[in-house]
């Protein structure tokens, strides 16, 4: 007689996902239709900064434009991060629980960051400057995420990404990160060199050690 065993087979579902990627999607389309001029500007963000110059105010970090932009960003990265991770064989790119940790982790991380750099930018004297300079950054890291967004559609689909590619898409997005830097401390040399010493130790404190530390706790988990 013929014993037949029976073995539980798990398949991951990407309908979530899915979900998630078409509602990005709809939210730049609304974004696009809505703001038609503003969103021309910033889409020429990595040929032109004239976009940061138009939309410099401080008050624009709170409008529906970046709030929405800013949600997408943080799906985008929370996508390559969790694909970065299945890649290197340490979680499942089509875990939901795992996309949602991280990013819980990431908007934690981020908005924690944001509020200590606007404390400590109160107590120095330096708010004028913590205003331009994250707004600048969010708009970096935004107009990343965007073009990120569909390489991440195609990754997560993709079984057997290509090595090169990878590496690829994670070098432009360091290059990308630090062009953005060097074109926020040239935009705002003067009043760096203005107050020097202060934004030695802002850097410091909350532009490198921050990412010091999260890299030690992923290495070492």
């Amino acid at each position: 007689m013929t014993d037949f065993v029976l073995h539980e087979r798990i398949i991951d579902s990407k309908d979530w996902a899915t979900i998630l990627f078409v509602f990005c999607f709809v939210l730049i389309a609304a974004n696009r239709s809505v703001f038609g001029g503003r969103f021309a500007e910033f889409s020429k963000l990595a040929l032109s900064n004239k976009y940061i110059k138009i939309y410099k105010d401080s008050g624009n970090m709170t409008s529906t434009f970046t709030i929405s932009f800013f949600f997408v960003q943080l799906v985008s990265f929370t996508f390559f991060i969790q694909f970065l991770l299945s890649y290197f064989g340490s979680s499942s790119k089509y875990s939901l629980v795992t996309f949602v940790q991280i990013f819980t982790f990431l908007s934690f991380f981020i908005l924690s960051k944001y509020l200590t750099e606007k404390i400590i930018a109160t107590s120095f004297n330096i708010e004028e400057f913590n205003e331009q300079f994250n707004l600048m950054k969010v708009n970096y890291r935004t107009y990343i995420g965007l073009v990120l967004l569909p390489l991440n559609a195609i990754l997560f689909y993709n079984s057997n990404p290509s090595p090169f590619v990878v590496y690829t898409i994670l070098t432009l997005i360091i290059t990308g990160s630090l062009y953005s830097y060097i074109v926020s401390l040239k935009t705002y040399q003067n009043l760096i060199l203005g107050k020097l010493f202060y934004f030695i130790l802002y850097l410091c404190t909350l532009e490198i050690a921050p990412y010091y530390f999260m890299y030690y706790w992923f290495t070492k988990s």
